[in-house]
């Protein structure tokens, strides 16, 4: 049993070795052109995998801390305690309700001293919440409509870089005189590799934008009720102090 596993490993080296030479081989074999290609294909996809890391920590952030905030900031409006709601949401830095909801609460609470909170204020607390909601919806999105682009233009890279091995191919067979398959496998091989990176490159790129973007619009989906929550809020505050 121990020897078949040897053997068995032995056989696993020698054809990743075989792979790897291949590899070589062929891209020593490729044109500058067919080069250039492969490397805009492996720049773009090294620039999705960033963003997509990038967006990935900074979705599950915003989400985890507006978890913990959203009760918190909740516990301390019920009590009417607004510098205690500010300094909640000042310690949930990454979440997306806590950057819309300070917003309002100071844009409130600069009033707060007046006599009568007309609804001139409350409209000024209004739009004061949809800019911040704005500013945090473009941040949410920063870097995800790179991964629309590269996912839309990675496969006609990859078919640019089909075309110039196929053209190669027709060079092979006037070069060599000969339509056998040794005047044009290398050129057939260029093309192929360049149509899979850019389809490697594409498919990973359109797939994760798709989800960003459902994310991105959940996200606004809970900012619009938070920012909507809190106008009631405010609008009781109003009725409140108005009633005294």
């Amino acid at each position: 049993m121990l020897l078949q596993l040897q053997v068995w490993a032995l056989m696993l080296l020698q054809g990743e070795a075989a792979v790897s030479f291949d590899l070589m081989s062929m891209w020593n074999q490729m044109g500058w052109l067919a080069k250039a290609v492969v490397i805009a294909l492996f720049i773009m996809s090294a620039w999705s995998i960033g963003v997509m890391i990038d967006r990935l920590m900074a979705f599950n952030a915003a989400k985890t801390q507006s978890r913990l905030f959203a009760p918190a900031v909740a516990g301390a409006l019920r009590e009417r305690k607004l510098d205690e709601a500010i300094k909640i949401a000042d310690r949930y830095k990454k979440s997306h309700l806590a950057k819309v909801v300070v917003a309002g609460l100071q844009e409130f609470k600069a009033h707060e001293q007046s006599v009568d909170i007309s609804g001139e204020k409350i409209e000024a607390s209004r739009r004061a919440l949809e800019r911040a909601e704005a500013i945090v919806h473009a941040e949410l999105k920063r870097g995800v409509s790179s991964l629309a682009t590269i996912g839309s233009t990675a496969p006609f890279v990859g078919l640019f870089g089909t075309v110039v091995g196929i053209i190669n191919a027709f060079k092979g067979i006037s070069t060599e005189k000969s339509t056998g398959l040794g005047a044009v496998a290398g050129g057939i091989s260029e093309a192929l590799v360049a149509t899979a990176i850019g389809l490697f490159v594409a498919i990973p790129a359109v797939m994760v934008f798709n989800y960003f973007s459902n994310r991105c619009e959940a996200f606004g989906i809970e900012m619009t009720n938070s920012s909507s929550e809190l106008i009631d809020y405010f609008l009781k505050q109003q009725s409140a102090k108005a009633g005294r």
